[in-house]
């Protein structure tokens, strides 16, 4: 065991907001408690709490690695929509003491999912007006739902048409070719 030190530094943070993992525009995980564990020279790993992420499309695989810092890996592959990706995901089952709060969570290689920040928390989500979502759209009937918006050019004279003499009272006579 290699405890993480200023040779191979090693910490772990808490993101802010939700983070959504996409498979194929699926949802794998969504989770307002994402660690980021940042290592020595290596870019950040997002770290999801395992009962929010879909267990149900990873498949543990046969892979395992150890980590002189962390500890033993164990793999995931992704089963989703007939797409096989093997060892996807990983996860520390008892990860070492320096990494404890890896426990419990999932985390996976960019280059085979995307990750979103999500939107609003339930708490934000504030209720929608619903005449305001429906409003100016088609009912049906061909008529808008709510109050028409005052036009934004001016509208030729309904009686008119090419060819009009429009302003003479008297009939317009056709230019002859």
């Amino acid at each position: 065991m290699t405890t993480p030190g200023q040779d191979h530094p090693i910490t772990c943070s808490r993101e802010p907001g939700r983070v959504e993992v996409l498979f194929e525009g699926h949802e794998l995980a969504d989770s307002g408690d994402v660690l980021l564990l940042h290592e020595a020279g290596y870019p950040p790993v997002r770290y999801f709490p395992r009962q929010d992420v879909a267990m149900d499309f990873l498949r543990r695989s046969d892979k395992v690695t150890h980590c002189p810092y962390k500890g033993q890996a164990t793999y995931y592959t992704i089963v989703r929509d007939r797409q096989i990706i093997e060892d996807a995901a990983w996860s520390y089952e008892t990860p070492l003491p320096g990494v404890s709060q890896l426990s419990g969570r999932v985390a996976f290689y960019p280059e085979h999912v995307a990750f979103k920040a999500a939107g609003l928390t339930p708490a934000e989500t504030r209720a929608l007006d619903v005449n305001e979502v429906v409003r100016h759209t088609d009912s049906g009937s061909g008529a808008s739902q709510a109050e028409h918006w005052p036009p934004n050019v001016d509208m030729p004279d309904d009686e008119a048409w090419e060819g009009d003499a429009i302003g003479d009272d008297q009939p317009g006579t056709p230019a002859r070719p």
